[in-house]
């Protein structure tokens, strides 16, 4: 009997993604593969960093198209990377809460994804060979750290996600780096200015894996995966995801006061509302309604950093 239920279950799933292939097609499927709602957090430090440089007369814009797109695909090749080694280690399963996976579905096989990896990243690497020799050899180091950093993510022997740094490799390439390295390209100097702009935006971009990973707590316990949120629970979750929404706000303060900004500094703060409403939904939500937590949450990284880019140029 047990097995005849069995049976009947692989039977409904093998029709449902028979069905789902019937449904989307190839070019579809990479789209999917993409994961087109979390491409704003590649976007975000760039407009950012080219704020700052706008504000300071030294803003030269196929620098920042470029490293738009070289930042673009990297996101899209680290989406790529975290499919396919999520998928090889067992962590997407039919129980996960999150979007459909193109691997775990059969949409993409994994030789199709692995050629897929190599091509956007070389892509991005030899979009990148333009600004490297317009601005020198400091942004190939980077552009190399960056996608070494989107490969390690998942993969290798010490996979960044699966170890509880995922935050941290968030916070530091699709805030400080992304940032930072885009004013650098217009001023060629780092400054401790740039680095202060680039804290919102790696805060506010890690609040989107917090929330991926805080509803996905209970599976990636039971597949090994180690992210912070297994580590240090749930608690630290919520408090890691509102530090960094309090985080967001200090900054326009300092950035008003220490370093003279006007008063349109303080657009972000348009966004208290949106912010208040997360704070409820991370405590009163669980599971599959925290998808909404995390469609609100990149909105709201978003929205966020085109409003403190507009307000750095005021």
């Amino acid at each position: 009997m047990v097995f005849r239920l069995l049976a009947l279950q692989l039977k409904e799933q093998n029709n449902l993604m028979n069905e789902v292939k019937k449904n989307i097609s190839k070019l579809q499927s990479w789209i999917l593969a993409s994961r087109p709602r979390t491409l704003p957090a590649a976007v975000v430090p760039v407009i950012v960093g080219s704020a700052l440089a706008i504000y300071q007369g030294i803003f030269y814009p196929v620098y920042s198209i470029i490293a738009l797109l070289c930042s673009v695909l990297i996101q899209i090749g680290t989406n790529f990377t975290n499919d396919l080694y999520d998928h090889l280690k067992g962590s997407d399963t039919k129980e996960r809460k999150g979007p459909l996976r193109v691997l775990a579905s059969g949409l993409i096989s994994v030789k199709e994804m692995e050629l897929g990896i190599f091509l956007v990243f070389f892509t991005a690497f030899l979009l990148g060979l333009y600004l490297v020799y317009s601005v020198g050899l400091i942004i190939l180091w980077i552009g190399i750290l960056s996608i070494l950093a989107g490969l390690a993510y998942t993969a290798g022997p010490f996979p960044l996600a699966y170890n509880g740094l995922g935050d941290l490799f968030v916070f530091i390439f699709f805030g400080i780096v992304g940032t930072v390295g885009t004013y650098y390209l217009h001023a060629q100097q780092f400054t401790w200015l740039a680095l202060l702009i680039s804290l919102p935006v790696g805060a506010l971009v890690t609040n989107i894996l917090i929330v991926n990973n805080y509803r996905d707590i209970d599976e990636d316990r039971t597949a090994g995966k180690k992210t912070l949120a297994v580590i240090l629970g749930k608690e630290f979750s919520r408090f890691e995801y509102i530090f960094f929404i309090l985080l967001s706000f200090f900054v326009p303060f300092l950035l008003h006061f220490k370093y003279a900004f006007s008063l349109w500094i303080f657009l972000p703060y348009l966004t208290l509302p949106i912010a208040i409403t997360l704070v409820k939904m991370i405590y009163a939500f669980t599971g599959i309604q925290l998808n909404k937590t995390l469609e609100l949450t990149a909105k709201f990284s978003a929205l966020y950093g085109i409003l403190l880019s507009i307000g750095i140029i005021l």
